[in-house]
């Protein structure tokens, strides 16, 4: 809570002293202490490299962050690609950069839990870190519906917990049997007794990754310099956030994603 205050303190400060004051935000599916490690380095990167001021903003939750992205409230974001279709069609947001590598969304069980096959998962309790996180819940939930017929919205037996470490936890802990992720998330997990308590067992198909999208509000030649700062990031700043290669992207690239949103169940909970 302490490094939210400081931010928010920041925010305020540098907004009176440069006048323009880029915000930042950052879908939490991790906790705000561990977004804020690894991304203030990649911020003060951006700094240096464009010469603006730019602000970390990280909520406390996935869909507090929803909220301020889906009303405009950032001027760069890094989110999943749900969040994206969602916030160009509300905001215009613009995709620029991603990784190279695709997502993939993951089902966790406990080691000791005997669950090894998804026909075995009719009538589990499962986690998942918000409604709309878009490989670690939507796709498996539609992945469990159209291949084995688990509907998980019907049986209603889940819970959302915040973020992927708190999935984790949940699962390792006996809170749910079944937690959904991603392979990012899970091998970039602190808590190693977490980590040793758990197995994959199952991985969906791939889809575009996370985008590092623009407010409609940035002019041309600001988004221009932020895309080439992001695709010139440092290789080690890249490894620490667990991405392979940063690249161009658009909007056309996230159209399988609206896709798939047509044809999964409803995301209203």
């Amino acid at each position: 809570m302490r490094y939210i205050v400081m931010i928010f303190m920041n925010l305020i400060f540098f907004t009176a002293l440069y006048g323009q004051v880029l915000t930042f935000g950052v879908v939490p599916q991790q906790s705000p202490m561990k977004l804020i490690k690894d991304w203030q380095p990649i911020v003060s990167y951006l700094e240096k490299a464009t010469g603006e001021k730019v602000v970390l903003k990280i909520e406390r939750s996935i869909p507090e962050f929803e909220k301020v992205l889906y009303s405009g409230g950032y001027d760069i974001a890094y989110m999943n690609p749900y969040h994206y279709v969602v916030a160009h069609k509300r905001q215009g947001y613009i995709a620029a950069v991603r990784d190279e590598k695709n997502i993939v969304g993951i089902l966790v069980a406990r080691q000791k839990s005997g669950l090894s096959d998804l026909s075995m998962l009719k009538g589990r309790a499962f986690l998942f870190p918000a409604p709309d996180a878009f490989a670690a819940t939507l796709l498996p939930k539609y992945e469990l519906l159209k291949k084995f017929q688990i509907d998980v919205n019907q049986e209603k037996n889940y819970r959302y917990v915040n973020s992927h470490d708190s999935v984790y936890k949940g699962v390792a802990r006996g809170i749910g049997d079944v937690g959904g992720g991603i392979e990012r998330t899970f091998n970039d997990l602190d808590d190693k007794e977490t980590k040793e308590a758990l197995t994959v067992i199952y991985k969906t198909k791939a889809y575009p990754s996370h985008p590092f999208a623009f407010n409609r509000s940035l002019s041309p030649s600001l988004k221009t310099k932020l895309t080439k700062a992001i695709l010139e990031i440092p290789e080690p700043l890249v490894s620490t956030l667990m991405m392979k290669h940063l690249r161009v992207s658009d909007d056309k690239e996230f159209d399988v994603v609206r896709d798939i949103a047509i044809a999964l169940p409803s995301t209203e909970e």
